[in-house]
């Protein structure tokens, strides 16, 4: 199929108009038709960095029908941006001449309380609004697992576990591998409560559900990707592997590992 559709996102303009200009043009001069409903798209451009790249997946619905690029404003590492604002021809040049690799990232389905569903690219994080610890049952295929009592719990994708994961002393994990990884945050471990006490992987085929016992954390935090929601009485967060990916393009020399390396080391 043919991709020539472009759709830009961007969430702060200040300070690049200009160069959002000269990409705009680039692409049409390239053959390319700039489109101004993401709906018509089906290339799908994000500027700005990783929070930028997030926020566009997720404003266009993880649209399974299109290729999703990042472009980062500066020169900093980024996880899911292969070009740079600076170096547009080098951008055109590829999606032209180049043979191109798609990379699918795995997203997890996140279900509250059976009723509304979310997507993450990243993390889901589930976190106390009040300076009291949260308890949660933690059950994997309905079977419970342990009672947790702390700070939140992270889950996190394969992409995902380079970021709020990592921080947390959760393991970094190829996104060829379709899975998810639930992470502790500041666990309490007494003779009342026992966690495991580390990170543990599930496999893409599981289902881990997170029942919040109401106990004065009516309003816990839930962190999905980049965005922070209150939702009140949260009883039960169910997690699964989804079914939809997040297709990008993959450059030559420039795998996950690669931009670990960079990132990190």
């Amino acid at each position: 199929m043919e991709r020539n559709n472009l759709f830009f996102y961007y969430l702060n303009p200040t300070g690049i108009e200009e160069k959002i200009a000269t990409i705009h043009h680039a692409a049409i001069e390239n053959g390319f038709k700039v489109v101004e409903d993401a709906k018509h798209a089906n290339i799908i451009v994000s500027i700005g960095g990783d929070g930028a790249f997030l926020q566009a997946a997720r404003k266009t619905k993880y649209r399974q029908d299109c290729i999703y690029i990042g472009i980062n404003r500066s020169g900093e590492a980024s996880l899911y941006c292969d070009f740079y604002l600076d170096n547009v021809n080098e951008m055109m040049h590829t999606m032209q001449h180049e043979e191109l690799e798609v990379r699918r990232f795995p997203i997890i389905k996140v279900k509250i309380n059976d009723e509304t569903s979310f997507f993450c690219l990243n993390e889901l994080s589930v976190r106390s609004t009040i300076i009291k610890s949260i308890v949660m049952d933690v059950f994997i295929d309905e079977q419970h697992f342990e009672t947790f009592r702390g700070d939140g719990l992270i889950v996190a994708t394969p992409t995902g576990s380079t970021g709020y994961n990592k921080s947390t002393n959760g393991a970094v994990i190829d996104p060829r591998i379709p899975c998810f990884q639930v992470t502790e945050l500041a666990s309490i471990n007494n003779n009342r409560y026992r966690t495991l006490g580390s990170s543990f992987i599930l496999n893409k085929d599981r289902t881990l559900r997170l029942s919040v016992r109401q106990d004065g954390n009516d309003y816990p935090i839930i962190g999905l990707d980049n965005e922070a929601y209150s939702i009140k009485n949260i009883q039960d967060i169910t997690v699964t592997l989804s079914d939809k990916v997040v297709k990008t393009v993959k450059l030559k020399n420039n795998s996950f590992w690669d931009r670990v390396k960079r990132t990190f080391l």
